[in-house]
């Protein structure tokens, strides 16, 4: 092989930013689909066109001398979550509950099949993080906060996505390539933090976090991926000791092992475009999403160089192709002819369906029940709260997008949400249902089933502050009020992916179930709460809460129920003794990466206009208000709900106009940049503009970077609400450090301006009706 063919090997370029001829050209390694990517720039293509694509990638692979066929890697975190159709198990957080390592291999084995009918052959999964702070945005993908317990589960699920050790091609069976991730300590950062900083001992680090990597040795998992995080101040992606040392030297790790999305660049030195540090740490393949190309020059300058020695190139594409032959990738041919491969009908089969339906009884945990349940089927049941009938809520974030966000129930065909299980199973019985989601029923119901909780989130966008709901994720608390005041038993079911501070519904239900997030699947929670028609309990309850349950909504406060607990039919009615409502922490809301919404500005952030250049602001607070010595108005008009948009109407000037959110303290979006997020606008174009509008971002109270020149804008149709994507990375394109960010949101224009907005926060793409295509002035 020639150097430009080695340096190839070990480079991974998501789907949105490469194509077949670059992967002929530079010979690359590996593909991969990052949460927001899809054929054709398109996240909800059908099956088809991602089998097309990878036999696309394979044939531009091979069309190179030696001929090294391309590996796709795609994150199947809870089945084959990226594709419309496919089996949505529960999240981890509640495969932990469930207690049963067997289930675990049979999801392991269903997953593996539905990937190969789309033509991929490597999965991101199993996530064996040991979660030790619920703050953090990823801790449901994390089985337990017990190592013993995800150790348990780790050589499960490594033999249902690859089979058993065997020296006979993984893709022989039913089969694809599995990776343990983070490697290492990612559940222990500090606060919770997604991509900071572990500061546990190194005895915590090894039984604590260390603990699952030794089945997934021992399984012969065939990749590892290292964590964005780091350990004791030093990024893992860049860290030999433990890369090097400890799971390839002292572990006798064979495989390979890949970063996460451009991790190497934060590596101390390195660059997104450049990180021989982390080569030589002992990184076996980049995942350079969007920034391949560079890295692709800069590894092979550095390798010519000997920045980065031969040796440790050789020994980097070795361990790639090592792996690749254990696939048996050089003798499978194109991808649509493997075994599996097309047969679309496997996508959510009936039987993969019925074992994700196995997972969600096993994985609901009944904190709370004074007698209600089990219901009776023949009853008349109100299905309430703002959940119930939501199946992209009770699936959560890797779920088709990457936040989960953006979806309806119409891209889940043959998913049942738990409204429709619920409706199911009483009209089986001789019974009925209403779904009232406010709790105004039409009918007096002889009981009420309320369904609230988290709404999708992934990665850092899921980081929280404190542990407690979003006050509007609340509102169902006064609907359960509401009923019970009327003499209607309540069942609370509540979809999450972390245990929170929720006693004001604990204590307003008569019974409380803790359905995690459970995936496509919504009739296995109406199993768990319905008698048979002769009264008895069709199912009983046998999860177990995988981590404590807190008392308070402060992180390391006191235990409400025990890491283990978990009542059942069995137990009977069980007395409540009320508990305590109070907090113990400030209410911050929870809402990070929401500057503005429903007419106010979030907590430490303020709305202001002023001119172009930031002379003359008026901080609005009050409307009506009047600024720019009367050339602007502000007042409140209607949206969602009464007066939760303000109204700009600003007439021309000399000295121009512009609309801003900003703060005193600077808020740190390099995640969420390299992250592809958007900053998302909800709006309404009242009227045209005279002149060319432009939006930017303020560093530190100043200006950064070039304006955006925002044609999106302009063009959107009048009087009509619309949300307005912008990619955040655009803005650090056109010079700004977002870093340090003051005003993350800021239009401008030197004529005259009417628009009214609504909302201003971080997203994906799937949320935006526009997305702007980031011109600079």
């Amino acid at each position: 092989m020639s150097v430009e063919q080695k340096v190839g090997q070990i480079i991974q370029a998501d789907i949105g930013s490469v194509t077949p001829r670059d992967v002929r050209e530079y010979h690359l390694g590996s593909v991969l689909n990052g949460g927001n990517s899809g054929p054709g720039g398109n996240d909800l293509a059908p099956a088809r066109d991602w089998l097309a694509l990878a036999d696309a990638f394979y044939a531009a692979s091979m069309e190179s001398t030696p001929a090294i066929p391309i590996m796709w890697g795609t994150d199947a975190v809870h089945g084959h979550s990226n594709i419309v159709g496919a089996t949505l198990f529960p999240h981890n957080v509640g495969l932990g509950a469930a207690r049963d390592p067997g289930l675990i291999e049979r999801i392991g084995r269903i997953t593996a099949i539905e990937i190969r009918v789309t033509g991929q052959e490597w999965t991101f999964a199993p996530t064996v993080t040991v979660p030790q702070d619920y703050r953090w945005g990823r801790a449901y993908e994390g089985y337990s906060s017990d190592p013993a317990l995800v150790a348990s589960y780790v050589g499960s699920m490594i033999r249902g996505l690859q089979g058993p050790p065997s020296t006979a091609p993984l893709l022989a069976g039913p089969h694809v390539a599995a990776s343990t991730k983070h490697f290492l300590a990612d559940g222990a950062t500090v606060d919770g933090k997604d991509q900071g900083d572990a500061t546990v001992s190194e005895l915590e680090l090894r039984l604590v976090h260390g603990a699952p990597y030794i089945p997934a040795m021992e399984n012969g998992v065939a990749t590892v991926m290292t964590s964005f995080s780091s350990w004791q101040g030093a990024k893992i992606s860049g860290n030999k000791g433990l890369v090097t040392d400890i799971l390839k030297d002292r572990m006798n790790f064979g495989g390979f092992v890949v970063t996460d999305w451009n991790a190497h660049g934060q590596v101390a030195g390195c660059s997104n475009a450049s990180c021989p540090v982390a080569a030589n740490a002992g990184i076996d393949m980049f995942m350079a999403p969007d920034s391949w190309r560079a890295l692709y020059a800069s590894t092979l300058t550095q390798v010519k160089d000997g920045t980065i020695p031969m040796a440790r190139l050789d020994d980097a594409v070795l361990r790639v192709l090592r792996v690749k032959q254990r696939l048996g990738l050089f003798d499978a041919g194109k991808p649509s002819a493997r075994a599996y491969s097309g047969r679309y009908e496997l996508l959510g089969a009936p039987g993969h369906r019925a074992v994700a339906r196995e997972a969600v009884r096993k994985s609901l945990v009944l904190l709370k029940n004074t007698g209600v349940l089990p219901l009776r089927p023949q009853a008349h049941i109100l299905v309430a709260g703002d959940g119930a009938d939501d199946i992209a809520r009770q699936s959560g974030g890797w779920t088709l997008s990457w936040q989960g966000t953006g979806l309806d129930n119409s891209n889940f065909p043959g998913a049942t949400s738990l409204w429709r299980g619920i409706k199911q199973n009483v009209a089986a019985a001789g019974g009925s249902a209403e779904l009232a989601p406010d709790g105004d029923y039409k009918k007096r119901p002889d009981a009420a089933i309320v369904v609230f909780g988290e709404t999708p989130y992934a990665e850092f966008q899921g980081d929280i502050p404190s542990l407690q709901l979003r006050p509007e994720l609340r509102r169902p608390f006064a609907t359960m009020r509401k009923l019970k005041a009327a003499g209607i038993p309540v069942v609370a079911v509540m979809i999450t992916g972390r245990p929170l501070f929720v006693n004001e519904a604990l204590n307003e239900a008569d019974a409380f179930v803790t359905a995690w997030l459970p995936g496509s699947e919504g009739g296995g929670v109406a199993d768990l709460l319905f008698a048979r028609k002769n009264g008895s309990a069709a199912f009983d309850f046998q999860g177990r809460l995988p981590t404590a349950w807190p008392a308070t909504a402060g992180h390391d406060g006191p235990t409400l129920f025990p890491f283990g607990y978990g009542l059942t039919y069995a137990d009977g009615p069980q007395p409540w003794k009320m508990l305590s409502q109070d907090s113990q922490v400030a209410d911050d809301g929870s809402g990070g990466g929401v500057y503005f919404d429903k007419g106010r500005a979030a907590a430490s952030w303020s709305l202001t206009v002023s001119e172009a250049d930031g002379g003359d602001p008026l901080r609005v607070t009050t409307v009506p208000a009047t600024g720019l010595s009367g050339r602007a108005t502000v007042t409140a008009v209607d949206h969602t709900v009464q007066e939760s948009a303000r109204q700009f109407v600003i007439a021309a000037g000399p000295d121009g106009a512009a609309v801003e959110i900003n703060a005193q303290n600077a808020v740190d979006l390099s995640r969420e940049t390299n992250g592809d997020v958007m900053l998302l606008a909800t709006l309404r174009l009242d009227a045209a503009p005279s002149a060319p509008v432009s939006m930017s971002v303020r560093c530190d109270g100043a200006d950064c970077g070039r304006p955006l020149h925002l044609p999106e804008l302009a063009a959107l149709p009048l009087g009509q609400w619309r949300v307005l994507g912008v990619p955040l990375k655009c803005f650090a394109a056109a010079g700004a450090d977002t870093t340090r960010i003051t005003a993350p949101f800021r239009v401008s224009t030197d004529g005259s301006l009417n628009i009214s907005l609504s909302r201003v926060a971080l997203g994906s793409g799937m949320e935006a009706d526009v997305i702007a295509k980031c011109e600079p002035d």
